[in-house]
C-alpha cells in the first residue's frame, strides 16, 4: 500500500500535465486550420485596387 502512496501523486502530476498539453495542441491545432481557412478565402477573392484620391477634389 506504500508503494501506490509513493506513485500516486506522480501519476496524478503528470496525468494533469498530459491533459493540459493535449488542449494546448488542439488549440493551436485548431487556430491554424482557421488561419488556414482565412488564408484560403483570402487568395480566393479577386484583388480590388486600391482607392486612389481625386486630384480635382480639394
Amino acid at each position: 500500500m506504500e508503494y501506490v502512496a509513493v506513485i500516486l501523486p506522480s501519476l496524478v502530476v503528470g496525468l494533469i500535465f498530459w491533459f493540459a498539453m493535449k488542449a494546448i495542441f488542439n488549440a493551436d491545432k485548431a487556430e491554424r486550420q482557421a488561419e488556414a481557412r482565412a488564408q484560403a478565402e483570402a487568395d480566393s477573392l479577386p484583388a480590388q485596387p486600391a482607392e486612389r484620391p481625386r486630384p480635382d477634389s480639394q
